[in-house]
């Protein structure tokens, strides 16, 4: 058995500073993250609409790589998206 102290040695708490920095990071980042994942879940339900001009009128060549352009930014909206409203 051992006689250690279930309370952790002074020089492993953090700083005061250190939690203050750590909230305001945090702080920060929620409010840069937050507009963006409500921009992207958005644009995810949106991009859908512009598909279907597209392929009313046929793919051919430059419509193809806009078609797929499309799928790819929409793939990346919804996973940045995702989370947006949990």
């Amino acid at each position: 058995m051992s006689n250690s102290s279930p309370t952790a040695p002074i020089d492993r708490l953090p700083r005061p500073q250190e939690l203050v920095d750590s909230r305001l990071v945090r702080l920060s980042l929620a409010v840069v993250v937050a507009p963006l994942r409500f921009l992207a879940f958005w644009t995810a339900v949106a991009l859908p609409f512009l598909y279907l001009p597209l392929l009313v009128g046929g793919l051919d060549g430059q419509q193809a790589t806009v078609f797929v352009g499309l799928l790819l930014m929409n793939v990346v909206a919804l996973v940045v998206g995702h989370e947006h409203g949990q």
